[in-house]
């Protein structure tokens, strides 16, 4: 459901795309939002009632309530690595009926794509299902940093820390495990590794199905000699899920597991008193053995217990299992003044969900270049958007004097560190939150290296997991109108 200059009525009044109703007019509003998760071996999707009331010109998140979870899919195949994206559709549709909604009813959501999903022939044929909502959803694909963030988020991990110090949030899957140390509600390391439950799957009479590569590789190393057709007995998959244990304890304690990482080690042993487990695994924690899925997850599950415990540490219920994903998004508009925007060419606008980084910047008196491009790779890497595959926006928060010395050291730093975004032809966008937005927009034009479009607004504070609209100028006030949609989590 996203805002466009061309919804202005006659009278000047902003509206939501297909609600009918003026945002000025109302204190709050109740949106229905859906978040799709579609990955390499599960998909299922939630629905939610997000409630934003009306604080000064912005609208703000004040609840949040999942009304239906959906059913856990195996994610359908046509052929290998190549989902059977009707299969799929029909699935989707299925969960709408259950719901009670039709996709007219959705204001707005999420569709979070992660492995062999987020695959380019995958994406695009996925991305049909939900062509008539192209408006409305926000479209992540995920690879393992992003992943692992939002696993960390979604499972409450992130939250726990707050209040408990260092938290592990330990996302075991169908193939990979994404890894998360969270202190004061921030994720300070994060990594991922070829451990999951659905490298080795099996039929109804408990003969190897499909064997992935690292499902062979794991076999090997807990000597077991196995193919596809072979029959893999108790013993064998709980040996295999013993080896695939050990090797995410070794990860765990910021040690390098050779031949089995997808992001570099922690670099620091974790030590945690508090571990939270998510993920597909997570289901067999409870206790109730889950569902039966023809994979290494009860096994799996039952050595990960006991290499936690042998590792002194308290496994506390993720918020989500399976389910540690977002329940969709909320989105809310902003009016930015005219006279502090930099906009070259005035045509680029406008531009449509833009995911935003935020660098983990403090600046100082005198603010180092090499420090502010070294947060942006770091910031881009986190969101798995260092490949320059898609634009972003960078969100800067501004404190002390406007001298062309800062100025001029922060522009170099910023497209230096986005150099892989404005080299793929995307623009270089700027979100500041202080009234330097025109200056900066100005300093990056004049003096540095931007072969495309420059725009640099400010008067808006965003966070990681936003994503923004950026409309065309209004004639009748110089501004433009935003529209900030953030990931929103579970919260319970």
């Amino acid at each position: 459901m996203a805002l466009h200059p061309d919804e202005l009525d006659p009278g000047g009044r902003i509206h939501f795309s297909g609600a009918g109703r003026a945002l000025i007019e109302e204190d709050q509003i109740e949106l229905t939002s859906v978040g799709v998760d579609i990955g390499s071996s599960t998909s299922h999707l939630l629905v939610s009632r997000i409630t934003l009331e009306r604080l000064d010109t912005q609208y703000v998140v004040t609840g949040r309530e999942v009304t239906f979870a959906s059913d856990i899919l195996l994610t359908p195949y046509a052929e290998e690595d190549t989902i059977d994206a009707d299969a799929l559709g029909a699935f989707i549709e299925r969960q709408y009926q259950s719901a009670g909604i039709t996709p007219a009813d959705i204001d707005t959501g999420a569709l979070i794509l992660t492995g062999v999903a987020a695959r380019r022939s995958n994406a695009w044929a996925i991305g049909e299902i939900f062509a008539a909502e192209a408006g409305k959803f926000v479209s992540v694909s995920a690879g393992d940093a992003l992943e692992t963030l939002m696993a960390a988020h979604g499972s409450g991990a992130a939250a726990l820390s707050e209040d408990q110090g260092r938290v592990l949030n330990v996302d075991v899957g169908g193939g990979t495990t994404k890894i998360a140390l969270c202190e004061g509600g921030q994720i300070t390391a994060r990594t991922a590794l070829d451990a999951g439950a659905r490298l080795v799957v099996l039929d109804e009479t408990g003969r190897i199905e499909r064997l992935e590569p690292y499902g062979v590789r794991h076999l090997e190393a807990a000597g077991i000699s196995a193919r596809s057709g072979d029959a893999l007995g108790r013993e064998a998959r709980e040996a295999t899920a013993r080896q695939m244990a050990r090797t995410i304890a070794t990860v765990i304690r910021g040690e390098m597991a050779e031949g089995y990482m997808r992001l570099p080690p922690l670099g620091k042993a974790a030590a945690p008193t508090t571990v939270v487990v998510s993920g597909g695994v997570s289901e067999f924690f409870t206790g109730d053995g889950g569902r039966e899925t023809g994979d290494l997850g009860p096994e799996l599950a039952q050595a990960l217990r006991a290499e936690l415990a042998a590792l002194g540490a308290t496994i506390t219920p993720a918020r989500q299992g399976i389910r540690a994903t977002v329940v969709g998004a909320s989105q809310y508009t902003v009016q930015v003044s005219g006279s502090t925007i930099f906009l070259d060419p005035v045509e680029a606008l406008p531009l449509r969900n833009i995911a935003v980084i935020a660098p983990a910047l403090t600046l100082a008196d005198e603010i180092d270049p090499e420090a502010v491009a070294a947060r942006v790779t770091d910031a881009l890497a986190r969101l798995d958007l260092q490949d320059g595959h898609a634009p972003v926006a960078v969100a800067l928060t501004w404190t002390g004097s406007a001298s062309y010395a800062r100025l001029s050291a922060l522009g170099r730093g910023l497209v230096a560190g986005l150099r892989p975004v404005l080299d793929a032809g995307h623009p270089l966008v700027i979100v500041m939150d202080g009234d330097v937005g025109g200056l900066i927009g100005m300093q990056c034009r004049s003096a540095e290296n931007v072969p495309g479009a420059i725009i640099s607004i400010d008067g808006i504070a965003l966070s990681e997991f936003d994503f923004i609209d950026i409309g065309e100028v209004l004639r009748a006030t110089g501004a433009t109108p935003v529209v900030i949609k953030s990931l929103l989590f579970p919260t319970e």
